[in-house]
């Protein structure tokens, strides 16, 4: 097994992958609130984990990869009040707060199987684990580090910081914290401005509420991460991964609330992906730049100029590492989805290749294509360099179309280069990478019949301005799979299966 070194927020520095049980590794990954649709920014570090998960097993670990539902209790600790995102959005979609977290997060399952990502071995929900958190909240009351006020409980973060190394993972100090912290509505509950809530005592109006020991109320939103992380992994775990705008206040709530209730820290090694920006700004609601992915999909945003695969979009996040910030641009995702065209064509040529000399004619060639596959799982293996690896797959695509149309020889490879090259591509590429072909529609005769209707339909339909017609359609066929892209000579379909 390859050793595996990767950058580990907690310490600053990379570190060699030691997991807790030889054999074993333990994957704990902050999954989506669903009260709403997923967008562009949660694309990266679900495809991010995506990958992290494929290339353990790759080196040989049995991965147990948790990602949690946030389907309750997700409130903003910085708002001017603690409402819960599911009971407000399910008010104004005029829902059953469960029917919302039913179609979102279906919603997110289907976009992400899009992208190829496989599903986690267990997805814990926050409403399905109340009894666990309230247990670890008693725990924590109990060892005196929360208290209880008007039937909530907050952490006593002063306390906290007063005997353990609070702020470590975010760099946080605590006593600038308390000077630049806002008066909020509420925060008189609390004995200091920087202490979070564990449970919320629920108003008459609350839709989502559960009975605690102290009163109706619902939990906050730290507490579910370490409850079902520890019920799944145990109190100490390998690996705890999420985008790097969760490291505060989440991430270190997670380890303080942990550390009291177990007695120890819960994560021996914490990764963060970096954010997508568009323009040089975080991508969220406040700046009015949020790309759903259904709108990605169909290109259906005022920011787009076109519609764009999921593989596409998949290609364009992995070019980049994981731990840089990576810019939203059109320009971008067209570049990445003519490289990765470009690609996957000498992919599909390396099945039609000659099988190569005994022995390589061009022996310089040979063992630079050599030291290139072999590069690909070194640079894996240095902090999941997916951008690396795509370089040396594109540094052996020139050679593959040389061979194919030969412009060199079909012998200047040996035979068990051509037969490493193969099973490099397919490792890398298609099983650790999780790239599939840009499949172009190829449905029956009659089915084709259709849907040139529906585009000719579109097509006069934007002649005539009816935009909202137009829309409607290409946005109807996104939902069945089937992507519309304008192109100079035409409409081009896609199936996204």
């Amino acid at each position: 097994m390859s050793e595996l070194h990767f950058y580990n927020s907690y310490t600053r520095q990379k570190e060699k992958f030691e997991p807790i049980t030889p054999g074993y590794a333990g994957l704990y990954v902050c999954g989506p609130t669903v009260s709403g649709e997923s967008h562009l920014g949660h694309a990266r570090p679900y495809v991010t984990f995506d990958v992290v998960q494929r290339y353990l097993r790759h080196l040989g670990y049995k991965v147990r990869y948790v990602r949690n539902i946030t389907d309750a209790g997700h409130f903003e600790e910085e708002g001017r009040e603690a409402i819960d995102k599911v009971g407000e959005k399910a008010k104004v979609e005029k829902m059953e707060p469960m029917e919302l977290v039913q179609k979102y997060t279906n919603l997110f399952h289907h976009a992400f199987r899009l992208f190829n990502c496989e599903d986690p071995a267990i997805e814990p929900t926050a409403t399905g684990h109340i009894v666990e958190q309230i247990n670890m909240i008693e725990t924590i009351i109990e060892k005196g580090y929360a208290y209880v006020v008007n039937g909530s409980v907050y952490f006593d973060v002063k306390k906290y910081a007063d005997n353990y190394p609070y702020g470590k993972l975010s760099g946080r100090v605590l006593d600038d914290q308390l000077e630049t912290t806002r008066e909020l509505d509420g925060q008189e509950e609390k004995r200091n401005k920087a202490d979070f809530a564990l449970w919320k005592n629920a108003p008459p109006q609350h839709i989502m509420r559960w009975k605690s020991p102290w009163g109706e109320g619902f939990p906050g939103w730290h507490i579910e991460c370490s409850a079902m992380s520890s019920k799944y992994l145990g109190e100490t775990f390998d690996i705890h991964g999420g985008g790097m705008d969760l490291q505060f206040p989440h991430h270190e709530s997670e380890i303080a609330q942990s550390t009291i209730a177990h007695g120890h820290a819960p994560v021996n090694y914490w990764m963060h992906n970096n954010m997508i920006t568009i323009n040089g700004k975080k991508m969220g609601k406040s700046y009015n730049n949020v790309i759903k992915l259904s709108e990605l999909f169909s290109g259906n945003h005022p920011l787009l100029t076109q519609a764009y695969h999921p593989m596409v979009v998949r290609f364009y996040i992995l070019q980049t590492h994981y731990r840089s910030t990576l810019d939203f641009s059109n320009e971008a995702l067209q570049a990445s989805e003519r490289a990765f065209r470009r690609l996957w064509e000498a992919y599909m040529l390396l099945d039609k290749l000659p099988a190569g000399g005994t022995e390589a004619s061009d022996k310089t060639l040979d063992a630079q294509v050599i030291t290139w596959c072999n590069e690909c799982e070194e640079f894996m293996s240095d902090d999941f360099n997916t951008a690396k690896v795509l370089a040396n797959l594109f540094e052996m695509a020139p050679v593959i179309n040389g061979i194919k149309g030969g412009q060199v020889a079909a012998t200047a490879l040996s035979a068990t280069t051509i037969a490493l090259m193969k099973a490099t591509f397919k490792t890398f590429l298609e099983d650790i990478l999780g790239m599939q072909a840009l499949q172009a529609e190829q449905s029956s005769s009659k089915l084709n019949n259709v849907l040139s209707l529906l585009i000719e339909i579109r097509n006069d339909s934007k002649k005539r301005k009816d935009f909202a017609t137009s829309d409607q359609i290409r946005n109807k066929l996104a939902e069945a799979g089937v992507l519309l892209k304008d192109e100079k000579d035409g409409t081009v379909s896609y199936t996204i299966e």
